[in-house]
């Protein structure tokens, strides 16, 4: 098969999926959560300076084959590979991250998600929002709280745009906004460009993995490991040695590096310690 070329059954076995049906709302349930739960969201090849190619090729070499994870350029570049594969409608969107801000503010669009058309509406779907990934695609046209397996998620319109909340606790949170307005792959390479080289960015400026698990999340930022609950209570566990860093990322967020790459990773969390960064942590 072509590098260019998604390998489908390669990227089910990744995602623990044995087969496909036709292409449902069903299916594209189970997929979503599959890849959200399996495939990790994390920037440690920034951090260890490799450039991010959103190729086909280049991806499926790391999140299928090296079983790495990557963020939202290459997550839901992969996921709508394997949707067209299956037969789905798949437009890509881009939409500016207002997590830790107001609705309304004007941030640059940084986020590529998905909208998958099915008979029964257009759905968001997005496996690439590091702790605050919807685990389940979301009806566009529902005005109300969809639930997935972690948070309540609610898609609002705002001026002409979608505004996407998630529900932390009792609290509404805004995380992005986005209009229909279809996005191209040199649009995903400006972003991805300016994501992963922008000096001083949350990408570059930190380490950071996230996970969903079985009713909580898993977040590595800086040398400490989060894990909230449904109702959005943490409980921390501080990363001290190089060690415990190898075994945090292989037991929360299935990822192996080998020693060098962990011997970096290590340096680069001693630079970053006491960084705060409120998308990935909300206190």
């Amino acid at each position: 098969m072509p590098p260019s070329e998604l390998d489908l059954d390669a990227y089910l076995a990744r995602i623990g999926l044995p087969a496909a049906g036709p292409p449902t709302l069903t299916l594209l349930q189970t997929i979503v959560a599959a890849q959200a739960a399996t495939i990790p969201f994390e920037n440690l090849d920034i951090i260890l300076g490799r450039p991010i190619r959103l190729d086909i090729g280049s991806i499926q070499a790391k999140l299928v084959h090296a079983r790495r994870g990557g963020y939202c350029f290459e997550q839901n570049t992969l996921l709508r590979a394997a949707l067209e594969r299956l037969g789905f409608t798949v437009t890509s969107l881009m939409a500016r991250v207002v997590l830790g801000a107001t609705a309304d503010a004007i941030t640059p669009r940084t986020h590529m998600l998905l909208q998958v058309d099915l008979p029964d509406g257009a759905c968001l779907a997005d496996v690439g929002f590091g702790n605050l990934t919807p685990t389940a695609p979301l009806m566009l046209a529902r005005d109300q709280p969809q639930p997935t397996g972690h948070e309540d998620y609610l898609l609002r319109p705002l001026d002409g745009e979608t505004l996407l909340q998630a529900r932390l606790g009792t609290e509404w949170k805004n995380v992005y906004r986005f209009s229909g307005l279809p996005s191209h792959p040199v649009d995903h390479e400006v972003g991805n460009w300016f994501t992963s080289t922008r000096p001083d960015g949350i990408f570059t400026s930190n380490v950071i993995a996230a996970r969903p698990g079985t009713r909580c999340r898993k977040t590595l930022l800086n040398g400490t490991v989060t894990i909230r609950d449904p109702d959005n209570r943490p409980e921390r566990l501080i990363l001290k040695t190089e060690t415990a860093l190898r075994d945090a990322l292989h037991d929360h967020f299935g990822l192996d590096l080998d020693a060098g790459e962990l011997a970096a990773v290590h340096a680069a969390i001693r630079r970053f310690s006491g960084r705060k960064e409120t998308a990935f942590d909300f206190d």
